[in-house]
C-alpha cells in the first residue's frame, strides 16, 4: 500500500504506514521504524489467527444450524410439530450446549428458531434435497417380551416371524428399511433368560452380539420389557442386567431407551379395590425398571427415557391408522423420535467437542467440589498424647478464675429419700431441687479442676523421671509411663434371656490394644443377630512421642459392602504449635474415595489461634486439591469469632468458600454445653453463588431438659427451622409425638373417600 490513509483488517487506521488505534477514542502514533515493523507483523499475525478462529466459529455455527434443520425435518416426517415436548427439549439442549461452549471460550452464534423451522418446512415441501440421516438401533431384552414384534411394528411389515409358544430369534441378525423416508437399521438379538443359572448362556449370546456390532456400533439401544409384568419380578432380572453390564460395560446404559411393550394392558386394581390410574401404573413400572438399570450400571444418577409400545393387532388406532395407547399417545412416532434425538445430540456433541472422554471408557463423574470444600473447611479433632489435657485452654480458663475451695465452704447437705420428698410441698420441692442443682454444679467444677491438676502432676512426674533416666544413660527408657485407670462398670441387662441380647456382646477386658466392637442395627436386614458390621479401633505411640490413632469399620447388607478407614497422627513442634496428618479411605458406590489432609495449628498472639491446612482427594481417576486458612480470635472467655476461607480445584475447575461465625458460650459451658452461634457462609462454584445464614442456640432448662433451636436461610429463598427438645424426666414431652399421629388418623377417612390429594 502506498503512503496515505488505509484500513487494516482489524479495524485500525494506517497513516503513512503508521498504525493508529482508534478503538478507545484516543489515537496513538508509532514513530520508531523498527518497532513499527515488529508491531505491524505481530498485528498481521493476530489478524490472521483471529480470522481463522472466526471462520472456525462460523463453520461450527453453520453445522449446528444444519443439525437443527435436520432434526426439525425428522420431526415433520414423523408428523410431530415443534411444540412437541421431546422436540422442544432437544432444541433447548442444543441451545444450552452451544451456550456452554461459549463459556469455555467459544462464540455463541445467534440461533433463530423461525429461520430453522422455515428452512426445514421449505426443504420438506420441495423434496429436492435428500435428508442425510440414518439410524442404527440395537434391541435387547428377555425372551417373549416382544422384540421381534416391535421391529415389525416399526417397519409396518413382517420382518421377523413371531410365535407365542416358540423362541422367535435364534441368532443375531439385522434388517434395513425405510421408515417415513428415513433409513433405519435394526439389529435383532436372541432373547435372554433372567434366571441366575442361565447367565452362562446369556453371556455367550451377548459376546456374539458384541462381535456383530463391533464394525458398525449402534446409535441407540432399546431395552425391551413388558409393562404387564409384576413389579416384584424385577428382582429376578438383576442377574441378567448385571451380565449385560459386564459384557458391554456401563456405557451401554448411557445411551439406552427402556421400551415397555403390552402398553394397552389395563392396570390392576388398587389396594382399596378401585381402579388404578394408567399414568400412575406406568410411572411405577418405569421407576422399577430404571432403578434396576441404575444398580446394574453402578450410577444412581442415570435416567433412561421410557417409551411405550403395543404390537397387538387389536390395539385401537386413529384416523391415520396409527396405534394409540390408553393415554392417547401415538407410540411409534414417539419411540422413533427418542431414537433419532439421541443421535442428533451425539452429532452436536461431536461438533461442539464438549466431551473429550475416549469411546469405550466409563465416564467419570466430576467430583463434587462444593462437598469436598465443605469437608476441608471443617477441622477435625487433634490426636493428642495420653497425658495431654483434652479440654481446650480457653474453656478451662473460666474454671481457674473461680475459687477452688468454694465447694468445700458450702454447709453440709443431706439428700432426701423418695419417701421424704413425697411429704414435701411443691414450693419445698422446688427449693430442694434448686439447692441440689447448685451443689451439683460446684461439685462438677471441682471434679474438672481435680482432673486437670492430676494430669499436670502426672506429666510433671513423667518428665522428671525421663530427665533422671536420661542423665544416668539408662537403657530401655520407656518415656511417659502409663497409669492404669479403672474401667467404669458397664450396665448389665435385667436378665440373660433371649429377649435381651445385650449379654452377647459382653466380653472380658484383656491386654489386647485392639478394640473390636460390633456395629448394631436393630432395624437392619439381619433381625436375629442384630448387627451389620464390625468396628476396629486402636491408639498407640510411635517413639513414645508421636500419637497415632487408627479406626476402621466394615458394614455389609444384602446388596453392598462399605469400608471406611481413618489413620491420624500429630506432631508438636514448639510451644502452641502442632501439625496433624490424616488419611481417610472409604467406598462410594463402586469407587474408592481417598483423602490425605494435613493442618498446622499455631498461636500467633495471646488471644488468636490460626490453622492452615491442605487436602488431596482421589476419586476414581480424578484428583482434587484444596487449601484452607482458619483464624480464631478470642475476644474474652465467653465470646470468640472464627473466620475460615478455602478453595478446592480439580480438572481445571475451582470452587471457593468461606465463613464467618460468632460464638457465645455460657460461663458454665463445660457443665451444660450452652452455646449460641451466628454464622454466615458463602460458596462460589461455576459462577453460582450460595450465601447461607445460620443461627443455632443450645440452652439448658432446669436440671434435665435441653433445647436446641436452629434456623438457616440461603439466598435462593429456601431454609429450615428446627427445634429439638430432650428430657430425661418430663414424660409429658413425649406427648408431642401424638400430634402427627392424630393428624394421620383424622385425615385417613378423607383419603379413603376422595383418594390421595
Amino acid at each position: 500500500m502506498e503512503n496515505g490513509v488505509g484500513m487494516v483488517d482489524d479495524g485500525s487506521l494506517m497513516v503513512d504506514n503508521k498504525v493508529v488505534e482508534h478503538d478507545t477514542g484516543v489515537a496513538t502514533v508509532q514513530t520508531s521504524s523498527s518497532y513499527e515493523g515488529r508491531e505491524f507483523a505481530d498485528s498481521l499475525e493476530q489478524v490472521v489467527k483471529r480470522e481463522a478462529k472466526e471462520e472456525s466459529v462460523d463453520e461450527t455455527g453453520e453445522k449446528l444450524h444444519s443439525i437443527r434443520v435436520k432434526f426439525l425435518r425428522l420431526a415433520r416426517r414423523l408428523r410431530l410439530t415443534p411444540h412437541n415436548v421431546v422436540v422442544a427439549q432437544v432444541l433447548y439442549r442444543l441451545d444450552l450446549a452451544e451456550q456452554l461452549r461459549g463459556r469455555k471460550g467459544g462464540r455463541v452464534s445467534a440461533f433463530s428458531f423461525d429461520r430453522a423451522s422455515t428452512l426445514a418446512e421449505r426443504l420438506e415441501a420441495d423434496g429436492n434435497e435428500e435428508l442425510d440421516f440414518s439410524c442404527t438401533i440395537m434391541i435387547i431384552g428377555k425372551t417373549g417380551v416382544g422384540k421381534s414384534a416391535t421391529i415389525n411394528s416399526i417397519f409396518d411389515e413382517i420382518k421377523f416371524g413371531t410365535d407365542a409358544f416358540q423362541i422367535g430369534t435364534k441368532k443375531v441378525q439385522d434388517v434395513v428399511g425405510m421408515v417415513h423416508g428415513i433409513k433405519v437399521r435394526v439389529i435383532d438379538t436372541p432373547g435372554l433368560l433372567p434366571s441366575r443359572s442361565d447367565q452362562r448362556r446369556n453371556e455367550k449370546i451377548l459376546l456374539e452380539v458384541k462381535c456383530f456390532v463391533k464394525k458398525t456400533p449402534p446409535d441407540i439401544v432399546l431395552y425391551i420389557d413388558r409393562l404387564d409384568m409384576q413389579t416384584g419380578d424385577i428382582d429376578d432380572d438383576r442377574p441378567l442386567l448385571r451380565t449385560v453390564t459386564e459384557t458391554f460395560g456401563p456405557p451401554i446404559w448411557f445411551n439406552a431407551i427402556v421400551v415397555l411393550t403390552h402398553a394397552a394392558y389395563a392396570p390392576p386394581d388398587g389396594l382399596n379395590g378401585n381402579a388404578s390410574s394408567y399414568d400412575m401404573f406406568v410411572a411405577q413400572r418405569s421407576y422399577v425398571v430404571q432403578q434396576a438399570i441404575r444398580q446394574a450400571a453402578g450410577d444412581m444418577q442415570l435416567m433412561n427415557p421410557v417409551s411405550l409400545a403395543e404390537n397387538h393387532s387389536a390395539c385401537r388406532t386413529n384416523r391415520a391408522g396409527q396405534r394409540v395407547l390408553p393415554n392417547g399417545q401415538v407410540w411409534k412416532p414417539h419411540l422413533l423420535l427418542l431414537s433419532f434425538a439421541s443421535k442428533i445430540l451425539a452429532e452436536a456433541n461431536s461438533v461442539l467437542k464438549l466431551q473429550e472422554t475416549p469411546s469405550g471408557k466409563t465416564r467419570t463423574r466430576p467430583p463434587p467440589l462444593s462437598f469436598l470444600l465443605s469437608c476441608l473447611l471443617q477441622s477435625g479433632p487433634q490426636v493428642k498424647l495420653p497425658d495431654e489435657d483434652n479440654c481446650d485452654d480457653d474453656l478451662v480458663e473460666s474454671l481457674d478464675s473461680e475459687d477452688e475451695s468454694e465447694y468445700d465452704k458450702l454447709p453440709p447437705f443431706v439428700r432426701l429419700t423418695k419417701a421424704q420428698l413425697a411429704k414435701l410441698t411443691k414450693a419445698q420441692k422446688k427449693t430442694y431441687s434448686d439447692e441440689l442443682e447448685y451443689r451439683e454444679m460446684f461439685f462438677m467444677k471441682k471434679q474438672f479442676k481435680d482432673e486437670k491438676t492430676r494430669r499436670k502432676t502426672m506429666k510433671r512426674t513423667a518428665d522428671e523421671a525421663n530427665y533422671m533416666l536420661s542423665d544416668e544413660n539408662t537403657e530401655g527408657s520407656t518415656g511417659a509411663s502409663s497409669v492404669p485407670v479403672p474401667m467404669p462398670d458397664l450396665p448389665l441387662p435385667a436378665s440373660f434371656t433371649s429377649d435381651n441380647p445385650t449379654h452377647r456382646y459382653r466380653y472380658l477386658d484383656s491386654t489386647n490394644p485392639w478394640l473390636v466392637r460390633p456395629v448394631l442395627d436393630t432395624q437392619g436386614w439381619d433381625h436375629d443377630v442384630g448387627y451389620e458390621g464390625v468396628n476396629v479401633e486402636r491408639s498407640f505411640m510411635v517413639k513414645h512421642k508421636y500419637p497415632v490413632s487408627f479406626s476402621g469399620q466394615i458394614t455389609k447388607d444384602k446388596k453392598d459392602t462399605n469400608i471406611q478407614t481413618e489413620l491420624a497422627s500429630s506432631l508438636k513442634h514448639g510451644s502452641g504449635k502442632a501439625t496433624s496428618l490424616a488419611f481417610d479411605m472409604q467406598t462410594v458406590g463402586n469407587d474408592i474415595y481417598c483423602t490425605l489432609c494435613g493442618e498446622t495449628r499455631f498461636i500467633n498472639f495471646f488471644n488468636n489461634k490460626a490453622i492452615t491446612g491442605l487436602s488431596i482427594t482421589l476419586l476414581d481417576d480424578v484428583l482434587a486439591a484444596g487449601l484452607k486458612v482458619k483464624d480464631k480470635m478470642i475476644v474474652n472467655k465467653r465470646f470468640c469469632v472464627v473466620m475460615t476461607g478455602g478453595a478446592m480445584t480439580a480438572h481445571g475447575d475451582i470452587a471457593y468458600g468461606g465463613s464467618l461465625e460468632a460464638q457465645w458460650k455460657d460461663k458454665d459451658y463445660l457443665l451444660n454445653n450452652s452455646l449460641s452461634t451466628l454464622g454466615v457462609s458463602i460458596m462460589d462454584w461455576h459462577g453460582d453463588h450460595v450465601i447461607r445464614c445460620n443461627v443455632q442456640s443450645h440452652v439448658r432448662i432446669g436440671r434435665s431438659t435441653n433445647v436446641i433451636a436452629q434456623a438457616d436461610l440461603n439466598n435462593r429463598g429456601t431454609g429450615q427451622v428446627s427445634i429439638r427438645i430432650s428430657s430425661s424426666e418430663q414424660i409429658q414431652l413425649a406427648l408431642v409425638a401424638l400430634f402427627p399421629l392424630m393428624k394421620k388418623l383424622i385425615g385417613y377417612p378423607q383419603r379413603m373417600l376422595y383418594g390421595p390429594l
